[in-house]
């Protein structure tokens, strides 16, 4: 073996995994709330005529009307689709979670963000959020413990996030959780619990227990994690296939190709052949809304990602508002995506993560989280 081949199978310094690190999580914020105003916008030209003439290129606030919403068939009182609840009764968004919000869900075209300001985060973004700072109190995971955090932070009153929507993981954990379930077996399983939004959390905790832990044992913990609000096999084949994916890039030599490690984490899902899709000719809308739905369901919006990483992962903020303007499940598809360009190219865009309006404070609990585990 030359000295050229020998320096290409170290891995990545602690300086470079320090930066790659930060990037990732930052440009998670930043794909999330990018899409925040849009997000569920299933027709790509509402974007357009909402944002004219180009779309969303900035932070920008959530509009008054949402025209693909379909917040009112969504219940109230439990995960999945169904009635609203009445006010006479408990319900679990406006009473247990979300409180004061419920009259929010009932209105046509009414915006999943109602209210948000640019530069917001949505819920499952506060959710890795709060895992970040979580871990670096704690300094390690233990299930029970975060499950009574999550519960105390979801529950919060006055709220300690602005959004108004809460998926259908965590409408039916509640309604478990009210039902008498042992709160860590409260995970609902409904249409859509393999969904791209159990993936949002993972970085903060795979990113931190990959400093010091085997790949083996975080992909483990990652999915005891992800089971507690998402139980759902085939969702913890694609936990394992991410978590190994951010390790790899994570540790890679600088100046590596990452394109192999793309596919090959896409074909988790049976049948995705991400190089053919990527050497077609067609534009990026004909795979992300066409081959691949633009709707949460991980079959569909996981290879959506590894696409869009694998042909723009050296430039983050492209591949953002690529994928913000491709609309549909673009917040939660935005965090991974961002995760995933963040640690390919070690840089996230200071434009727009000094957009976001919580920076400041985010960056000090992100600059705290790096000191805890990448000093």
């Amino acid at each position: 073996m030359d000295e050229h081949e020998s320096t290409l199978d170290k891995p990545a310094g602690a300086a470079l995994k320090r930066q790659r690190a930060k990037a990732a999580l930052a440009n998670l914020f930043v794909g999330d709330a990018l899409s925040m105003p849009v997000h569920w916008f299933y027709n790509p030209g509402d974007i357009l005529r909402q944002f004219p003439p180009h779309g969303i290129q900035g932070m920008q606030a959530a509009p008054a009307s949402h025209p693909s919403s379909i917040m009112a068939l969504h219940s109230t009182s439990r995960g999945g689709r169904g009635r609203q609840g009445a006010e006479s009764q408990l319900n679990i968004v406006g009473d247990v979670i979300l409180k004061g919000k419920q009259h929010l869900w009932g209105r046509p075209n009414g915006h999943y963000h109602h209210g948000m300001q640019a530069g917001e985060n949505t819920l499952n973004a506060w959710w890795a959020r709060w895992v970040m700072q979580s871990m670096t109190h704690h300094g390690d995971y233990d299930a029970q413990r975060w499950v009574a955090e999550y519960i105390q932070k979801m529950t919060a009153e006055p709220a300690e996030h602005p959004d108004t929507y809460a998926e259908s993981c965590h409408r039916g954990f509640f309604a478990n959780l009210q039902n008498g379930h042992e709160p860590t077996r409260c995970g609902a399983v409904t249409h859509d619990t393999p969904s791209m939004g159990a993936l949002v959390s993972v970085a903060p905790l795979a990113l931190a227990l990959l400093a010091t832990h085997p790949l083996s044992s975080v992909q483990q913990q990652c999915r005891a994690h992800v089971w507690l609000t998402h139980p759902d096999d085939l969702l913890m084949q694609v936990i394992d296939s991410y978590v190994a994916l951010m390790a790899h890039l994570l540790e890679r030599q600088e100046g590596t190709s990452c394109r192999q490690a793309l596919i090959d984490a896409a074909a988790i899902i049976p049948g995705t052949r991400l190089q053919t899709l990527i050497d077609q000719p067609r534009g990026d809308a004909y795979v992300v809304g066409r081959t691949y739905s633009l709707a949460c369901y991980i079959t569909d919006s996981w290879p959506s990602v590894c696409y869009l990483a694998a042909k723009y992962h050296d430039d983050p903020r492209k591949a953002l508002l690529i994928n913000t303007n491709l609309g549909g499940e673009n917040a939660h598809r935005g965090s991974v995506l961002g995760t995933v360009t963040g640690l390919v190219a070690g840089s996230v865009d200071s434009e727009l993560y000094e957009s976001l309006a919580e920076h400041d404070e985010l960056d000090r609990q992100l600059n705290q989280w790096l000191d805890r585990f990448y000093a």
